[in-house]
């Protein structure tokens, strides 16, 4: 630590501090459709452990509550703030210049995974967890993660 990432043309760029609290595949519609994939990779790091060093970021996506944080050149999503989650930033796992947190473990919006996706995560929700959960699987992620 700490790990620095990037967008993909370099402009953005960005250092975390901290671990990860959890990592996730989310498998919602509006994930497949901004990441062109089955899935959207991240890791929830704790605010306080993640900060843009050069370049800066612009909100795209739909511009509701969550905050979609893009590179403004090569439009590459890099980061959310999600509404009323303050405590974390959910930063693209694989804009890491280190291959690490890249496995999710936990996946979210099963409901609306493609049929043929599969992720080795070790806790699935149809949509997310229930807010009790968290304190439970944060716990088990720094368990194994150790």
């Amino acid at each position: 630590m700490p790990i620095t990432g990037q967008c993909r043309c370099g402009q953005v760029r960005f250092e975390v501090s901290a671990k990860p609290l959890l990592t996730m595949a989310c498998h919602c519609r509006g994930c497949q459709q901004m990441t062109a994939s089955a899935f959207s990779l991240s890791a929830a790091i704790p605010t306080e452990g993640f900060r843009v060093t050069s370049g800066e970021p612009v909100i795209g996506g739909l511009h509701g509550p969550a905050r979609h944080y893009f590179c403004g050149y090569c439009m590459s999503w890099m980061f959310t703030r999600p509404d009323g989650m303050d405590f974390f930033v959910n930063v693209r796992s694989t804009l890491l210049d280190e291959r690490v947190w890249d496995a999710p473990f936990i996946e979210v919006y099963t409901d609306e995974k493609l049929p043929w996706a599969s992720t080795p995560a070790r806790h699935s929700y149809p949509t997310f967890p229930p807010q009790e959960a968290y304190g439970a699987l944060i716990a088990e992620f720094a368990a194994q993660a150790g």
